[in-house]
C-alpha cells in the first residue's frame, strides 16, 4: 500500500483528480457517482472536480493546492485521474499506478485528442491503468478495492525527474500545436490582430 497512514475506518482511500482544465468532465464524474452509490461503505473518497458540477459525491472540491494534492496522493490507496501528464507523473511519484480516464474532445472534454493519444502510449507501456469506458473504470476500481496493492509502483526519483522533463517537453509541444491550430483556423471575417480567448 502506498499510503502513509492507514485508511480511515479500514476503508479504501480513493483520490480522484480531473485537473484544472476549463472543460467539464461529466462522464468521469457521472461514472464515479454511480460507482460510489454502491460502495460508499467501503470507500473514503476525495474528488477534485475542477469545472465539473458535482452533486452526489462527498468531499468534492473544485481545486486542491499543490501541497494539498501531494498530501492527498500520499494518503491515497488508489488514484483516479484524467490524462494530464503532470497529474499522472505526480501519482507515479507517490507510488501509484494511476487509473486514468483520458478526456475525449468528442464530448467537449478537451480541445483535441492529445490525452487519448498520450495515455494509450502509457497504457501500452504498462505505466498506467487506462480506462476509456465506464466498464473498464468499474473493473479497475473493483480490482483496486479487492487488492489495494495492485495499483502501486516502486518510487524511482531519477525516473520521475526524467519523466517530468519529458512531460514538460510534451506540454510545450501540445501548447504550440494548439496555438498554431488556432491561428490557422481563424475565420475569414475575424481581423488578423484579433485573438482567440485563452
Amino acid at each position: 500500500m502506498s499510503a502513509s497512514y492507514p485508511p480511515v475506518g479500514g476503508r479504501c482511500q480513493v483520490l480522484v483528480a480531473v485537473g484544472a482544465d476549463q472543460h467539464p468532465f461529466h462522464r468521469l464524474i457521472g461514472w464515479l457517482g454511480q460507482w460510489y452509490a454502491e460502495v460508499a461503505g467501503e470507500v473514503e473518497l476525495t474528488v477534485q472536480h475542477g469545472y465539473t458540477p458535482v452533486v452526489d459525491l462527498p468531499d468534492a472540491v473544485p481545486f486542491l493546492g499543490h501541497a494539498e494534492l501531494q498530501k492527498a496522493m500520499d494518503q491515497a490507496d488508489l488514484v483516479v485521474c484524467h490524462g494530464g501528464p503532470a497529474t499522472i507523473l505526480e501519482a507515479r511519484r507517490h507510488g501509484h499506478l494511476p487509473i486514468v480516464v483520458p478526456r475525449d474532445p468528442a464530448y467537449g472534454e478537451h480541445v483535441d485528442d492529445h490525452q487519448q493519444l498520450f495515455t494509450r502510449r502509457l497504457g501500452a507501456a504498462g505505466l498506467i491503468s487506462l480506462c476509456e469506458s465506464r466498464s473498464e473504470l468499474l473493473a479497475a476500481l473493483a480490482a483496486g478495492l479487492a487488492d489495494r496493492g495492485r495499483f502501486t509502483v516502486s518510487r524511482d526519483v531519477e525516473a520521475v525527474d526524467r519523466q517530468r522533463a519529458a512531460a514538460r517537453r510534451v506540454g510545450l509541444i501540445v501548447e504550440e500545436l494548439v496555438a498554431t491550430a488556432r491561428r490557422r483556423h481563424r475565420p475569414w471575417w475575424l481581423p488578423a490582430r484579433a485573438r482567440w480567448p485563452r
